[in-house]
């Protein structure tokens, strides 16, 4: 069974990101965990002195409601679990955590930094999109949606890495029974007439490639505008939609990095976006983890809460 981690917070945000992994994994089985990450330091510690009024009692009925109230919001159909984890930096705490659960997803909601923009690049994103060594699915700001996805589009440029988020999304599409449309986005520049054409005949061999797998769920598209916003704003986006995208060039292997592209589709990109890392290869299911057959107290010691 897959585990998807999601970055809890009772915000809008955090509510954002549960809606997203709900939509996702409904469609394939699987499992949430929503893990709400706490400073390694206490507030109180340091300069400022400890209260002595039970603060740490107080703070764990606070942190328990929290959760109580993120599991009330998953749909009784899907199986979850929420988790408190203690690191230097959100980021931190939720890549350590998809690692100790084996997970194939880390899903998190939108920043709130921009009212004009469907996704903001905070320091959550920012952190998780330069060091997660599994994929990152990113919540437009507002996203309700917990129904099933209904297509997969998988972003594809002429650079290395390509192959590797096409064949993520083709194995995405065939383990979910789901169209794939693959596309290409090309800004129009004077200096380089021949680009669409080039990013057609390119679309063709990636069509026949995905076809192998995919007979007859398969749509190729090139997208052109005078920008990238542009581009995307001229597509047709079903309201289930997702879309893949590879991280950089520059990324080290195995890691994401959000390249300049990238950040801007992001940014105008009306639905959830999940980047991929460089050479990454699902990995194989988790076996044997008593997590998954063992119903555990309502709160254990570790902070650990079940649905």
């Amino acid at each position: 069974m897959r585990r998807y981690v999601v970055a809890y917070t009772a915000t809008d945000s955090g509510r954002e990101a549960i809606n997203l992994a709900t939509a996702l994994v409904r469609r394939q089985g699987g499992s949430l965990d929503l893990v709400m990450v706490l400073p390694e330091s206490s507030p109180y510690s340091g300069a400022y002195p400890r209260p002595e009024s039970g603060y740490d009692a107080i703070l764990s009925d606070q942190i328990q409601e929290w959760l109580g109230e993120g599991l009330r919001l998953v749909p009784d159909d899907v199986t979850a679990r929420a988790h408190v984890r203690r690191a230097e930096s959100n980021a931190e705490g939720l890549i350590a955590a998809a690692e100790e659960f084996g997970a194939a997803l880390i899903v998190i909601g939108a920043g709130r930094t921009s009212v004009f923009r469907r996704f903001s690049v905070g320091t959550v994103a920012s952190g998780l999109l330069h060091a997660s060594t599994v994929p990152v699915a990113l919540a437009p700001r507002g996203y309700r949606r917990t129904e099933p996805v209904t297509r997969i589009t998988v972003g594809l440029g002429n650079r290395a890495g390509a192959d590797d988020v096409l064949h993520v999304a083709m194995d995405a599409a065939r383990r979910r029974g789901l169209a794939l449309r693959l596309l290409s986005l090309v800004t129009l520049d004077s200096s380089d007439p021949d680009a669409v054409s080039r990013a057609e005949t390119q679309m063709k061999e990636r069509l026949a490639q995905a076809e192998t797998m995919l007979a007859g769920r398969v749509t190729a598209q090139v997208a052109h505008g005078r920008s990238i916003e542009d581009a995307i704003d001229a597509l047709e986006w079903d309201d289930g939609e997702v879309l893949l995208i590879g991280s950089s060039r520059l990324a080290p292997h195995s890691r994401l990095f959000l390249g300049a592209t990238a950040s801007k589709v992001l940014r105008a990109l009306p639905v959830p976006m999940v980047v991929v890392p460089r050479g990454y290869r699902s990995a194989p299911l988790p076996t044997d983890n008593p997590e998954l057959s063992e119903a555990p107290e309502l709160f254990d010691d570790d902070g650990h809460q079940e649905a």
